[in-house]
């Protein structure tokens, strides 16, 4: 059967524009090595992409280093105008490329189509940064002299990029780096290739030239040490676990990379004593239960002052009852399969450590019987410090629920992690939210609201977080080396 086919099959000929897919996968006779591209929510193949080793990633390389030459120098308002043209054809095509991404990452079609319309403001916003990387010159200092800055694009690039948000991620990296005027290289996760080769395909048709955007599809154990230890590749942004993350550190020092982490996360959500309960109510669903609680920046952990622990668990579990679990293309469904057998294992085990060390299950718990990797919306009462769940990311839809007395203890609880990516609390004090605001060790930190991520504003952690932003002004530095020109001869 036909690339094309079998996705028309699998997406019931809902692609307005099926070229778009058919052009970059390949069926199983395609000369190389096919990967399988997998749909979380049956189990089921959807097509085969061709996957590239160290060898042939090697060579893309080398043509990114050569299309630099001639990216670099492009005006900043010519490639202000090309990536504008980008989101406009992400704009157009976004019916489809969140059908794709529910396809192979199973989060239900409204979320996809909100995180295509995300990941197309990023964009926009470095399409208009391009126009702003000013330089500067310095008061004179001593006769004769004077000293010039200047901000130039750093080279060739990398971005490793995650399977929970297989677009927005992509073009939250590759973005600032086409607006700075780098190459750029994506290796997209195993799991989710097909948005970011359909990505490259609109750029493509944006006019963006040959060898400037390329998509590596293939094994991480392969491409990973390649891509962080190349020396042609100056940058390199990834997004994933700690661990992860801290190999590629090491291997990135061999060449002394400039170096993006975004990695794991273990958010705490606190609920005050004088805090809005319905409003933290619809907080917890949209922060924890988003995507599955498949997100970097998802609430871990609960904590609800005492005071109102009863009051707000039983608004809270009749909120969660309510919650639909199904195939992400069935309408009225909140929450999609978890990505494969492995996220259902690293759940249940979770899940398994709380209750044998005294939680208490007051909902969910279990897989969903079927084919698909489908898990019900899971709360945890009674949690402790010793439970897994209170140290590791669970990276799913459970929520273990903390109690705390005062503020100076949950502060206190909040922070006792080694993560520091992004934390949450709900308050109507104003002086209360000033002070927690400033005591949370975390990199972003959302004040009754469940989500708050924002092209303008600076997304990234602290700790074992990683370091880095993206988005905003400051997601451009990344991207960009600081050159001092000295002038002398000028008596």
């Amino acid at each position: 059967m036909a690339s094309d086919d079998i996705i028309q099959n699998i997406l019931s000929g809902k692609l307005q524009r099926p070229e778009l897919l058919s052009a970059v996968t390949c069926s199983g006779a395609h000369v190389g090595r096919p990967m399988p591209v997998y749909n979380p929510a049956t189990g089921e193949v959807l097509c085969t992409v061709p996957m590239l080793n160290a060898e042939e990633a090697g060579g893309r390389i080398d043509l990114a280093s050569k299309a630099w030459q001639a990216w670099k120098v492009w005006s900043a308002s010519a490639r202000a105008a090309l990536l504008h043209r980008f989101a406009d054809l992400i704009n157009a095509n976004q019916e489809d490329l969140a059908h794709i991404m529910t396809a192979e990452q199973g989060k239900v079609l409204a979320e996809a189509r909100g995180e295509v319309a995300h990941g197309a403001r990023y964009v926009r916003w470095y399409a208009e940064e391009a126009r702003r990387v000013y330089g500067e010159v310095l008061p004179r200092e001593q006769a004769g002299r004077r000293f010039f800055v200047v901000r130039e694009p750093i080279g060739v690039c990398a971005a490793i990029t995650p399977w929970n948000f297989p677009c927005s991620t992509v073009l939250r990296k590759i973005a600032p780096a086409l607006a700075a005027g780098c190459t750029v290289l994506v290796k997209p996760a195993s799991q989710t290739p097909l948005s970011a080769l359909v990505l490259a395909v609109l750029a493509r048709e944006a006019g963006l030239p040959h060898g400037v955007l390329q998509v590596l599809p293939g094994p991480s154990a392969e491409l990973g040490p390649l891509l962080s230890s190349h020396p042609q590749i100056r940058c390199l942004s990834f997004t994933g676990s700690t661990a992860v993350g801290k190999e590629l550190m090491r291997a990135c020092a061999t060449t002394v990379k400039r170096l993006s982490l975004e990695l794991g996360g273990h958010a705490p959500f606190i609920v005050f004593d004088d805090a809005d309960l319905d409003a933290a109510v619809q907080g917890v669903l949209a922060c924890k239960f988003r995507n599955s609680g498949q997100t970097c920046v998802c609430a871990n952990r609960l904590l609800v002052q005492e005071k109102v622990l009863a009051d707000f668990m039983g608004r809270l579990m009749q909120a969660v009852q309510q919650l639909q679990v199904g195939n992400g293309f069935a309408p009225g469904m909140d929450l999609g399969p978890l990505i494969d057998e492995t996220a259902i294992c690293k759940v249940e085990d979770h899940i398994t450590d709380a209750l044998a060390r005294g939680a208490e299950l007051v909902c969910g718990g279990v897989r969903l019987a079927g084919e698909g990797h489908f898990f019900a919306p899971t709360v945890l009462t009674r949690a402790t410090a010793d439970m897994l769940v209170a140290r590791e990311e669970t990276f799913g839809p459970v929520l273990p629920v903390f109690s705390f007395q005062n503020e100076a203890q949950a502060i206190h609880m909040a922070n006792s992690t080694a993560y520091g990516l992004a934390a949450y609390f709900y308050s109507r004090d104003v002086n209360r939210i000033q002070r927690v605001a400033e005591a949370l060790a975390f990199g972003m930190v959302g004040i009754n609201t469940g989500r708050m991520s924002s092209e303008a504003a600076p997304f990234g952690g602290i700790k074992e977080s990683g370091f880095g932003r993206e988005g905003s002004r400051h997601g451009m530095d990344e991207y960009l080396e600081i050159k001092s020109i000295c002038m002398g001869g000028l008596e």
